[in-house]
């Protein structure tokens, strides 16, 4: 029997879809010091990771069983992907699944920061029975996400859903993306009615200069971050970001500096360069609209993953 080792867990449907074809599903969670000694002992041929896992190159020499790793999401930086590959391995990810969910959060994060939901769901249950009124004039200059200009940086999957959100609110979209120079955004209506909108991209700097709200959806490449204080520097004063990419895509200390100098009035990250130990001045700011890495974590997604990489695995046994 073929043993699958979902160490940062798989959904329902995954499992079912596995063990109906006869593999052996096994989701308890294994420490990272004792991964590679239990692997070989119970001979596991697929291991299956989120963020928590990482697949580096010691794993991959150290486990000749192995034949699969497969992500549960987009991100492989937790694999040392072309490694594996050419030690013969097949390396998945899921980069569709889970591109609606994170579209939702940036949406989630945008209305929240716009209307100070992250900060008066702090203080109402402190203050609420006794400054009821100080609170509503504090935050009762709320702005309206319509009519607003949404630039999106990296316009892939994820960047394509988050437009097609932008425009169904009435939003103007400018897109940047070192690979596409167009798209075409298809929303479909609740009575089967489509419309199809052309985007095409522009340069970053135009994006920076001319959005209200600037969203992150590129992988972090190298040391320097997309977003530092050169670039913060270009955008509007007054307007937000919102990082639900990766950690280090945008320069925190110049993130909190922009904030505390009025440049950027607004801030979300669902992603940090520590994880997961992000910075406590991070965690304290009271101008940042916080969650913990939760983009692809929806009920729906995680179905549609352990879906996708249970068909993956299966197709992969039959050959």
């Amino acid at each position: 029997m073929i043993k699958v080792l979902a160490n940062d867990g798989i959904s329902q449907s995954g499992i079912d879809a596995l063990q109906s074809k006869g593999f052996e599903v096994i989701t308890e969670k294994v420490a990272q010091e004792n991964l590679i000694a239990h692997i070989n002992s119970e001979k596991i041929e697929v291991l299956l990771v989120r963020s928590a896992t990482t697949a580096r190159e010691e794993l991959i020499d150290s486990c000749k069983s192995l034949k699969i790793i497969g992500r549960g999401g987009v991100g492989m930086d937790n694999i040392d992907v072309s490694y594996a590959r050419n030690k013969g391995l097949e390396v998945y990810n899921t980069p569709a699944a889970s591109s609606a969910s994170v579209a939702e959060l940036v949406f989630a994060h945008l209305f929240g920061m716009v209307r100070f939901l992250y900060e008066s769901n702090r203080q109402m249950p402190l203050e609420g029975d006794s400054n009821f009124k100080e609170l509503k004039k504090a935050y009762a200059r709320g702005r309206e996400l319509a009519g607003k200009t949404l630039g999106i940086i990296g316009f892939g999957r994820i960047g394509k859903e988050v437009a097609k959100r932008a425009i169904g609110l009435g939003m103007n979209v400018l897109a940047h993306d070192k690979f596409t120079t167009e798209a075409n955004i298809t929303l479909n209506f609740f009575n089967g009615d489509k419309k199809t909108f052309t985007v095409e991209t522009t340069s970053l700097e135009n994006v920076l200069e001319n959005s209200d709200f600037v969203t992150l959806h590129v992988p972090k490449t190298g040391d320097k971050a997309v977003i530092g204080a050169e670039e913060i520097g270009l955008m509007k004063t007054g307007a937000g970001i919102v990082n639900t990419a990766r950690g280090g895509v945008i320069d925190e200390d110049a993130l909190m500096f922009s904030l505390d100098k009025g440049k950027l009035a607004y801030a979300a990250l669902d992603v940090f360069n520590n994880e997961p130990n992000p910075s406590i001045h991070l965690m304290m700011h009271n101008s940042l609209s916080l969650t913990p890495h939760i983009g692809a974590a929806t009920e729906e997604a995680q179905d549609r993953i352990g879906a996708e990489l249970a068909e993956k695995i299966i197709t992969f046994f039959k050959k």
